[in-house]
């Protein structure tokens, strides 16, 4: 450096009238004094002589892509499979939940390693959440696809009472009721669809399409025939159950066996 500023720099600091013009000069300087001269380090040699015969074949190619700054973090795989890397949410493989993983982000990308192997890789976001549903076991997938239109598109296919249980499933609170929802197209794979239709429109009958009604109504077998659906489900008395007229003539039946008037 003192080299540089006392033969190129000293008393040309004003002398350039552009930086076209500077580099112009820093070039011809740098082949024609510089290189040219016998640098006593090199054993005599002219830098640009050892450069050319030495140094130059023995150069590697540019990188393909420039260098980028990064940081780097340490971030804890939480329960829902989500990471906090710089107030952004990234998930990652479910397997690595409850796991310590180091974190690379660039200006574009943001990477996870685990024991020096790279495990998840996502496209950098100024904020909120960024999920891969490809992250969560098998079974959460399956509830992440199956979302209500799908469900409403399989009760089509199924039939209009399976349709209409489905838009009562879904018409309040539909996350909350949505694995129901799910569940009710899907009993068509155990059941035929015709059974599974005629189940739908006798819990609506009743006022009670639930899944739980529809699966009691299929499982006794009384979609096929006259009984009562309240009988089998959740919306009114348990199977074991009798109705209440039965429950009133039972009682009669008692009071007579005790000969106690009933009015």
């Amino acid at each position: 450096m003192p080299y540089i500023r006392d033969s190129f720099w000293r008393g040309r600091e004003d002398s350039f009238a552009s930086v076209a013009d500077m580099e112009a000069a820093a070039l011809h300087w740098c082949e024609q004094v510089a290189g040219q001269r016998q640098c006593r380090p090199l054993e005599g040699a002219a830098p640009l002589t050892v450069f050319h015969t030495v140094e130059q074949p023995a150069l590697r190619p540019l990188p393909r892509h420039p260098f980028e700054l990064c940081r780097w973090f340490r971030a804890k795989v939480g329960p829902d499979i989500h990471c906090s890397v710089d107030k952004v949410l990234y998930s990652v493989p479910w397997k690595y939940v409850g796991k310590h993983l180091s974190v690379r982000m660039t200006v574009n990308l943001v990477q996870f390693f685990y024991d020096g192997d790279l495990v998840k890789t996502h496209v950098r976001k100024p904020r909120g959440k960024q999920t891969d549903l490809a992250d969560y076991p098998p079974e959460k997938i399956a509830f992440h696809m199956r979302t209500p239109d799908w469900c409403r598109r399989q009760a089509e296919q199924i039939g209009p009472a399976c349709l209409a249980v489905i838009d009562e499933l879904l018409a309040d609170n539909a996350l909350y009721h949505l694995r129901s929802a799910q569940g009710v197209p899907a009993m068509a794979d155990k059941h035929n669809p015709e059974r599974l239709e005629a189940a739908c429109a006798k819990a609506l009958a009743v006022g009670d399409p639930s899944h739980r009604t529809i699966k009691g109504i299929l499982a006794a077998e009384t979609d096929q025939s006259g009984q009562d659906a309240r009988h089998a489900g959740d919306g009114g008395a348990g199977a074991f159950l009798r109705g209440p007229q039965e429950l009133f003539d039972h009682d009669a039946v008692a009071l007579d066996a005790w000969d106690i008037p009933v009015s």
